[in-house]
């Protein structure tokens, strides 16, 4: 790191803000590349000439904002770019999202199966309990890099072909707009912060207990069919999502 760090040891703004806020710079900067290791806590120590507990608060507020990423017994490591995530608010899905933009997608599908809708499940897709339901479970990778699980339930009755399609390489909405010629109407989406499970983690390789997105999902047709009961994990450290507001849609809240 050959940039020169000015302390001010005089202001009011504590040091560690002062410190991340210089890191900042320099990750924003073309000298820091995704990968890069950074110096270690002894040598931040040095070069900012504090003690180590302000230089681990500074790195802290920077892993939080998904800027470095901290591996044990390996270092800090300067963090890839978040992806943009937009598609979440329009009438595409996660496939057609990326591929436009020009990134590598494919999916691992780990269950494509028919089951009983549960009582969750089925006061969802607005289907009786125990109705026939199409579930998809896909690892869902861009550039190579495991980003999403997502899961997919649909009535078998409106989409029956779906219970054999091949979504390794394709978009489901992609494949019902060819099968069906379907045309979605509207969506209604919630987010909830979580945190990795074991297993979750293996498959998306972060660590266990690490900072997730869950994003829950219910899609209707024209007719006012509810045809997709839609969950996905998504990775906190590789995503971002965009809403964009107007104040034609903006609702007042009292706190």
């Amino acid at each position: 790191m050959n940039i020169e760090f000015n302390i001010d040891r005089t202001s009011y703004i504590p040091l560690y803000v002062q410190i991340a806020e210089h890191l900042r710079e320099y990750l924003d900067s073309k000298d820091a590349h995704p990968g890069d290791q950074l110096p270690g806590e002894s040598e931040f120590c040095r070069i900012f000439d504090v003690s180590r507990t302000v230089i681990r608060q500074a790195l802290d507020e920077l892993e939080r904002d998904g800027l470095i990423i901290k591996k044990k017994g390996k270092g800090t490591f300067v963090a890839e770019p978040k992806l943009e995530e937009t598609w979440f608010q329009k009438l595409t899905g996660f496939h057609q999202h990326y591929a436009s933009r020009g990134y590598k997608l494919h999916s691992t599908v780990l269950q494509q199966d028919m089951i009983s809708a549960t009582l969750k499940i089925a006061q969802r897709l607005n289907v009786r309990e125990d109705d026939e339901i199409v579930v998809i479970k896909r690892l869902r990778f861009v550039n190579d890099e495991p980003i999403a699980i997502a899961t997919t339930y649909t009535p078998f009755k409106l989409f029956p072909k779906l219970l054999d399609a091949d979504l390794s390489n394709q978009s489901m909405y992609g494949f019902l707009r060819s099968e069906y010629d379907i045309e979605i109407a509207r969506g209604i989406r919630a987010f909830e912060a979580v945190l990795a499970n074991k297993v979750e983690a293996e498959m998306l390789n972060v660590e266990e207990g690490a900072a997730m997105l869950l994003l829950d999902s219910v899609s209707y047709l024209v007719d006012g069919t509810p045809f997709e009961y839609y969950k996905a994990l998504h990775r906190g450290d590789r995503s971002r999502f965009e809403l964009e507001v107007s104040r034609e849609t903006v609702t007042a809240s009292h706190w």
